[in-house]
């Protein structure tokens, strides 16, 4: 399997990688224009934009864009991220050229009617209360908004409901405007795909646009702080987060080894002494997450309100003896299921083709699977150990609580028992 790049004149990028045997191709049109690419009054008007895309064209209506991709048995979506604005389809061979004119035509004629726009804004209302109702939804929204206060990165992807009620047709069209530029667009496609015929086929259906110079997302700066909500739930949540690496930092596979090992699985240490040992709770995870130019180790799990507190001393020893007796064998174990999580997904043509699109915006290319395996291969111990010492006497810190948490600790006394 090889992966090809080619660049149009105006800057668009198409990647593609053929994968023997498929008689399916996933392919999608990746933007780089996520929530933080918004302006303050902006925010929420990507999700808004990604939900517009699939109600109307000049040359469909929102039933026929459905009938078309699902008529030849595929499927269609999109998604939005704090980085970029997916819009995807799954189809067999013979109808991947179909899929590429649908996916470009919601994205450069979109109509915008003005009833569509109301239809949808309900749409989005909807989900905005929806993810209020879900604790472990809306919780990370709130530590997302401490860690990064005052920030693009920081703010919620579907945005505040009193914004969302304000955007305007102008509104989506003006952000289209800014970022929807041949140079922020990717063409990404895995499986059974020719490379040269969706180039030619992207060159008549994207070859004209113009660059735009788009708005560089603001950098990211990570602060920490406390965000508590009191409320009768049947169990109190808790979201902690500390600042790790981006996907360019050299630190990022340490990170994420670190994380799987201290809660990524059964076996981590978090799992076994809060849930096994101790039967505190019945979810606790850690992962690392991470953006162009910062990332977050964020730790999860939700319990009783009068459990609340030893659960999080105990989430603060445990890191701290990370730091301390972190061995050989849980470094190999987590390394194990970092690779074998990479190298199992990329099976899938949907994730290649993600994985190719987001390399592309990160790195201007798409690394071999070798040489990722090498990196994650070349994390050590003692880069471990030094990564969960920094995280517990260095890194700033977040917390959101949410539920019967009166009682819990405040940031301030879990810092100062990291410092103990």
């Amino acid at each position: 399997m090889t992966v090809q790049i080619s660049t149009l004149s105006n800057g668009f990028r198409i990647v593609t990688e053929k994968m023997p045997g498929l008689q399916s191709a996933a392919l999608g049109l990746w933007v780089t224009a996520g929530g933080r690419h918004e302006r303050v009054e902006q925010n929420g008007i990507a999700h808004f934009l990604e939900h517009m895309a699939f109600k109307g064209t000049t040359r469909r209506t929102a039933l026929q864009i459905a009938e078309s991709i699902e008529d030849v048995g595929g499927y269609i979506n999109a998604y939005t991220s704090r980085e970029v604005t997916a819009y995807y389809a799954r189809v067999l061979k013979a109808d991947t050229a179909l899929a590429v004119d649908v996916l470009a035509d919601i994205l450069r004629n979109p109509i915008f009617d003005e009833k569509e726009i109301d239809t949808e804004r309900h749409v989005i209302l909807q989900e905005i209360g929806q993810a209020h109702d879900t604790p472990d939804d809306i919780i990370f929204d709130w530590l997302q908004e401490k860690a990064y206060p005052n920030q693009p990165i920081g703010r919620t992807i579907l945005g505040e409901a009193e914004r969302v009620e304000a955007f305007s047709r102008a509104d989506l069209q003006q952000f289209v405007h800014e970022h929807y530029g041949p140079g922020q667009m990717i063409l990404s496609a895995a499986g059974a795909v020719d490379h040269d015929a969706l180039v030619k086929q992207a060159e008549g259906l994207f070859g004209d646009l113009l660059p735009r110079p788009g708005r560089n997302a603001e950098g990211a700066l990570f602060h920490g702080g406390e965000m508590r909500r009191v409320k009768d739930l049947e169990q109190a949540h808790m979201a902690l987060a500390f600042e790790a690496p981006g996907y360019r930092d050299p630190g990022f596979y340490t990170a994420q080894i670190y994380a799987i090992a201290l809660g990524g699985g059964m076996s981590s240490r978090l799992f076994q002494e809060i849930r096994e040992k101790r039967g505190l709770c019945y979810t606790i995870f850690a992962q690392s997450g991470a953006y162009a130019d910062t990332g977050m180790t964020t730790i999860y799990a939700g319990t009783s309100g009068s459990e609340m507190g030893e659960l999080l001393d105990l989430t603060v020893d445990e890191m701290k003896r990370a730091a301390d007796t972190m061995s050989d064998a849980e470094i190999e174990r987590a390394r194990s299921q970092m690779k074998a999580g990479l190298l199992m997904g990329l099976e899938s043509p949907s994730s290649r083709a993600e994985r190719m699109a987001r390399m592309v915006q990160i790195w201007g290319k798409v690394p071999p699977i070798e040489e990722t395996v090498a990196r994650i291969d070349a994390v050590t111990r003692e880069g471990v150990l030094a990564f969960a010492e920094a995280q517990v006497a260095q890194s700033a810190a977040a917390l959101a609580l949410y539920g019967p948490v009166d009682g819990a600790p405040s940031l301030e006394k879990l810092q100062a028992r990291r410092a103990a």
